[in-house]
Formats: C-alpha cells, structure tokens, sequence
C-alpha cells in the first residue's frame, strides 16, 4: 500500500494598503477601498480622466492591479504594476504587489527581485520580507526563508509569519522548532486553524500519531469544510490502524470536495486493506461459530489461533479433495472425515490425546490425496 502523502499549506501573506484619498476624485473611494469589478471599473475612470499623475497615478493602477490579481488575471495584474513603477519608480508597494503576481505564476526569481526593490525602497517594510520569505520557500531555500521571516516577525510579529517560518523549518525536518512557531501563530490567533493544521503535520511527523490527530480534531472544529485536515487525519487514524476511522474522514472531505484526488486514492487504499484484513481475519477463524460453540473441543479449538488455523486449513484441503472425487469414492472420503471429526470430540480431554497432532495428520492426509491426483 502507499505511503500517503501529507503536505505543509502555506498561507499566502495578503496585503491590504490604505492610499491617500485626494477629496475631488469622485472614483477614488471606490477604486481605493472597493473589490472586484466595482473597484476596477472605478480605477479605470479615474486613470483615462486624465486627473492624476505621478504618486497618485501609480496608487490607480496599483490598486487595479490588486484586483485584477484576485480575479486570477495575472497579465493584467502585472501590466498594472508595470504602470505603477513607470508613474512612480518609488512606490515599494507597487514592487511588492507585482512581487505577490510574479510567484502567483510561480515565478519566483522575478517576484524576489521585485521583493528586493520593494525592501530596499523601505527597509522596514514587513509584509515585503514576509512575502520574499514565502518565494524563497517555494523555491526550496529554506535558511534565506527564516532570515527573511525573522525579520519581519521583528518589526510586526503575526500569526501568519510565524505559521511560515513554521513550514519552513518544517521542510528543513527541524519539527520542534517549526512546533514552537505554530504555538507562537495560536498564541496570537487562537482561531487559526491552519497553523494547528500545520502544528499537527509536524507531530505526525515526528511519529506522534495521537497528538497528530488532537490537532486536526481542534483544527476541525474551528471549520469543519476543512478537508487537508480531514485528510491528513485520516492518514493517522491508517496509521494508528483504525481503517474504519481513516475512510469516514476520507468520505467527509470528498463530501466537501468531490474532486479532492488524494482523498479519493487514499479511500480506495483504506477500503482494499480492510477488505484484505477481513478476509484474513476470516480465514484464521475455525469453520464453526465460536460463539455458540458448546464442545469443549471446540472451545479449545476458538481459544488458540494455531488450533483456529488447522482446523481452516483441514476443512480447505477437504473440500479440495471432495473436488477431486469421483461419485465411488465420494462417500467414503466423507465418511473418513465424519469418522475423524468424531473421533476428535470423543477423545479431546484424555490425558494420551494430543489434538493438534491429531489435526496436523489429518491435514497431511487430506492433501497427500489431492497431490496424488495431480
């Protein structure tokens, strides 16, 4: 069976700045605090009236900018961007934004130079190094990752920068200290759910399946539509081998997202081991319902696995045999095994009786007679 996959959600850091609202802009509210297609709509008339320029131009197509990226539109985000610094060469946010599209597209050299202009016009510019941080990550450069982390946790520490540096020291396999992030991020948010997702990740890997589970629980319940929780939990119930808990939480994340691929390749695994483990399970079992066994034969036979096993195996190589038969010899092979199961129940109990003897020769005969006939 595979080894299911588990991963680290890292949290795209969001910036939200608050422009210079000059007082005769009747569409400057509006593309400055505004969302979606208003705002949008809004930058643009105020970008062809033709009444800005310079600082304020670029805050314009800045702003449109950030909507058009949280449209999805990355082109026309970087292309407003692109406006922005030609209008003003000194706006670090514009370098920044257009830093957040560039790794959006996963362009991450272009967006860590762009995070760099935006540092180096304001030092001490934190969502900048937090972001630079998170493209550095993405990139798998994880030491330059914390260096950019601490440094924006120093100006303005934040749940999510310290949910970051978590993750990164969590890929550099350093699961205490990315835990002591995560506490640090719920000490500050007790309602974030992602850092005690991600808290959660670390225990399992540190092989703490229990406290693994106790943070996806608390996660859950915070927001229950969150399926990577239900995932992963699911993972550490297969884990612990609880395989009836595992596919409930695999069931509930494909409720919530029908299309979650590794919720719907891990169900089919869970299901077909213990489906497996079933018909193992069976297979170890006697040919006789332990609980209304009432022989002390029997009991015994229920009491020891091995004793369960032959007695599986002899009824097996039996029915084997009976196959093999022709109508003549049919009867007498039933008889035989009538005349042994008898046999052992009359006997079982002397102190000169040695049942798994007894079964072992029984089971030899009964495939000596199907190896005769091959």
């Amino acid at each position: 069976m595979p080894v299911h996959a588990w991963r680290f959600l890292p949290i795209a850091a969001l910036l939200i700045t608050t422009f210079a609202q000059p007082a005769f802009a009747d569409d400057w509210e509006t593309c400055a605090k505004g969302h979606g297609d208003d705002a949008i709509a809004a930058c643009t008339r105020a970008i062809k009236s033709g009444t800005y320029n310079g600082k304020t131009l670029a805050l314009a197509y800045s702003n449109r900018g950030v909507e058009w990226k949280a449209k999805g539109d990355i082109e026309k985000a970087v292309a407003d961007y692109d406006e922005a610094i030609k209008a003003d060469p000194e706006q670090s946010a514009a370098f920044n934004n257009r830093g957040i599209a560039y790794a959006a597209a996963s362009q991450y050299d272009k967006a860590i130079a762009d995070y760099d202009k935006a540092i180096e016009l304001n030092p001490q510019y934190a969502s900048a190094l937090n972001n630079r941080g998170l493209a550095y990550s993405n990139a798998g450069q994880q030491q330059r990752a914390i260096a950019d982390y601490d440094a924006a946790i120093k100006i303005e520490p934040d749940a999510i920068r310290l949910n970051n540096r978590g993750n990164a020291y969590a890929a550099r396999a350093q699961y205490d200290r990315a835990i002591q992030d995560f506490d640090g991020a719920v000490v500050l948010d007790a309602k974030y759910a992602v850092a005690i997702y991600n808290r959660g990740n670390a225990h399992f890997a540190k092989g703490e399946a229990d406290r693994a589970i106790a943070n996806y629980d608390q996660a859950l319940a915070i927001n229950p539509k969150y399926e990577d929780a239900l995932v992963n939990r699911g993972v550490a119930h297969e884990k612990k081998g609880d395989l009836d808990r595992a596919i409930a939480d695999y069931e509930q994340a494909l409720r919530i997202n029908p299309q979650f691929d590794s919720a719907a390749e891990n169900l089919a695994a869970v299901r077909q081991e213990r489906d497996r483990r079933g018909m193992l399970a069976e297979r170890m079992l006697p040919t006789f319902n332990c609980k209304t066994a009432s022989r002390a034969v029997e009991k015994a036979i229920c009491s020891d696995p091995d004793l369960a096993r032959l007695d599986r195996q002899i009824d097996d190589a039996y029915k084997a045999a009976l196959a093999q038969r022709d109508r003549k010899t049919l009867a007498s092979l039933r008889e035989e095994q009538r005349d042994f199961i008898g046999t052992r129940n009359k006997l079982f109990g002397r102190p000169d009786y040695n049942l798994r003897r007894t079964m072992e020769q029984r089971l030899f005969v009964l495939r000596g007679l199907t190896a005769a006939r091959n």
